[in-house]
């Protein structure tokens, strides 16, 4: 099997909404999906994300969405909003293939650092992330507000 990384482009849209939704019935809230493809080909236009995609036989099999924010204290940084790979491609690396090409880009453009987050149930993507000396915080709370 021969996988390739590119940079995503707006025609990979439907593409890679599909492995969103995929991600969603994994962690059990597909329900909680109100985004869409034209949703997300607007915000892509407006530069509000950019994303990698992992290619095996030209098909999109993986993704890492990421968007830039800025802290206070540390200076640009780069938010990896999900990494997904299609359930049956994952062990094969790819998940490995996108986080590295996201890191590069983290540290091509600047950033100080990267960020994410993992559910704690999920133990496969916590041990990928360990492997990484990935810094886990135990003190900050999440919080949202849904419009």
């Amino acid at each position: 099997m021969t996988v390739s990384t590119r940079q995503g482009t707006v025609a990979d849209i439907p593409a890679i909404f599909e492995l969103v939704k995929e991600l969603a019935v994994y962690e059990r809230a597909l329900n909680q999906v109100s985004n869409n493809v034209e949703k997300m080909t607007r915000d892509y236009n407006e530069k509000l994300y950019d994303f990698f995609v992992a290619e095996s036989d030209s098909k999109i099999i993986g993704l890492s969405l990421y968007y830039f924010r800025y802290s206070t204290w540390k200076g640009k940084r780069l938010y990896m909003e999900d990494i997904i790979v299609t359930e049956s491609m994952r062990g094969n690396g790819i998940g490995k293939i996108l986080f590295d090409a996201t890191v590069a880009a983290a540290k091509q453009t600047g950033c100080t650092g990267m960020l994410w987050q993992v559910l704690d149930w999920n133990t496969s993507a916590v041990g990928f992330y360990r492997k990484y000396g990935t810094n886990f915080d135990n003190e900050w709370i999440n919080c949202s507000l849904d419009f």
